[in-house]
């Protein structure tokens, strides 16, 4: 039950477009208390759908008619308030006039957008809680965080609300929300996708954007739908795997990253375990710290934000990125370089590598908000929750998040990891992984679907 299933149902007649964005609109209004969704255009909503069920057969993509809610961060959709989670820029109110490149090739797909999901002030966290608005709350158990900074998506898209939704990630922000609810999303080879016309999000490569789904095949869908041209890694049909495990994660979530990696072998792919990538995986960090912090110090500069408007961490932020000079940021960008060149060594002995998103379950709400003034304690706590998350950001690298099996309730979240251009090999591997999962039931079903 995806939003390839749900397309399928408008496609065939047995529903419409109209009727789907209305129970959409039903779901996230009965669920406001999630915290989902921070901007709801409900006109658009049916403007778009009266739209869809109106187009002739030849114009209609392979998600037609499927309501959209876009991240408030990253790439933009015309006529939706951004604001980053931040009460700043909300008050600000910039309202898009186009779509970012993004947003109109997903829009191609027949994809309607009409509202935009939760994110923490500026994506700073892997927690979901925004700028002066009621946290988001993962569906499978609400005193748990969705994970961050694609919380609201997650929250969405696990609750039924919509079949697929807009994710970004710099540092984790679409895997995380993804392991905490179950779901599964790309972060895409750096490049790969599109960033323009304005570069907001580009973060000297280490950020990328995709869609948070319900399954492998809807991620592929729209991962093939906006690939920009450029190198593509083929791997064997059977591919090599490395099994990395990170010391500090939890037992339970080890043995799912065990169990995914006994089924590839059932499958026939080589599977073997190799040390963890702390090290690097620690370089990654402290390099996504500072390139983060340099350019929330230009995005407040550039429009006239003061400290005092802003979340103390992020304000903190801004203070270390406005310390950084051009030496120390230029120094940055070719440790980022060489950093992205080491991490090809990881695949000399496999094709891919298969690890464990998050150390632990989910946190309760709130844990790792941005009250706190101390950016070195904060992205420590990010790097215990999350190990190594940046690791791919910066590296290039794309990496896939999928659910595999449940423990204490909640659904326990692996990722794949490939050299660059290696992003539709993994879906296929993310594929055999999925065909071989435990079935996942998830608390709410798809708005619209019909039973």
């Amino acid at each position: 039950m995806d939003a390839t299933a749900l397309a399928a149902a408008i496609a065939t007649g047995q529903t419409t477009a109209c009727a789907v964005m209305d129970a959409s609109l039903a779901a996230c209004r009965a669920q406001a208390g999630l915290g989902a969704v921070v901007h709801l255009d409900e006109d658009m909503a049916r403007a778009g759908a009266e739209a869809a069920d109106a187009a002739p057969a030849e114009r209609r993509g392979p998600f037609h008619g499927l309501p959209f809610l876009v991240k408030d961060l990253g790439g933009v959709a015309q006529g939706l308030p951004a604001a980053a989670g931040s009460a700043a820029l909300r008050a600000r109110r910039h309202v898009p006039a186009e779509d970012s490149h993004l947003l109109r090739d997903l829009r191609g797909l027949g994809l309607i957008p009409f509202g935009l999901t939760a994110t923490p002030a500026f994506g700073l966290s892997l927690t979901c809680e925004p700028d002066g608005l009621p946290p988001a709350r993962n569906p499978w158990n609400p005193a748990l965080t969705p994970g961050g900074s694609s919380g609201g998506a997650a929250t969405a898209v696990a609750a039924g609300m919509v079949a697929i939704a807009h994710a970004t990630d710099a540092a984790g922000s679409i895997r995380v929300p993804a392991a905490c609810c179950g779901l599964t999303g790309l972060k895409p080879s750096r490049g790969g996708v599109p960033g323009g016309p304005d570069f907001t999000n580009h973060l000297m490569g280490i950020a990328s954007e995709l869609v948070l789904a319900r399954s492998v095949r809807d991620v592929d869908t729209a991962y093939q739908a906006v690939a920009q041209p450029g190198p593509v890694v083929h791997l064997p049909g059977l591919p090599r795997v490395a099994l990395a495990l990170p010391d500090r994660c939890a037992p339970d979530i080890c043995k799912a990253a065990q169990d995914a990696a006994d089924a590839l072998r059932d499958a026939g792919c080589a599977v073997h375990e190799i040390a963890a990538p702390d090290q690097i995986g620690a370089e990654a960090q402290d390099i996504s710290r500072t390139i983060l912090s340099v350019s929330l110090a230009e995005w407040m500069a550039a429009l006239d934000v003061p400290d005092n408007e802003i979340p103390p961490l992020a304000a903190a932020m801004v203070r270390e990125g406005r310390a950084v000079d051009g030496a120390t940021l230029f120094a940055a960008s070719r440790q980022l370089a060489s950093l992205s060149d080491r991490a090809r060594t990881l695949f000399q002995s496999a094709d891919a590598i298969l690890m464990p998103v998050l150390a632990a379950p989910p946190l309760p709400v709130g844990t790792l908000d941005l009250m706190g003034t101390d950016p070195g304690a904060h992205f420590a706590a990010l790097e215990g929750f999350a190990p190594n998350a940046a690791l791919a950001n910066v590296a290039g690298l794309p990496a896939l998040a999928l659910p595999y099996g449940m423990s204490a309730g909640m659904p326990v979240g692996l990722q794949l990891i490939g050299p660059p251009g290696a992003d539709s090999a993994l879906l296929r591997l993310g594929a055999m992984i999925e065909q071989r999962a435990p079935t996942l039931t998830f608390p709410f079903p798809i708005a619209g679907l019909p039973a």
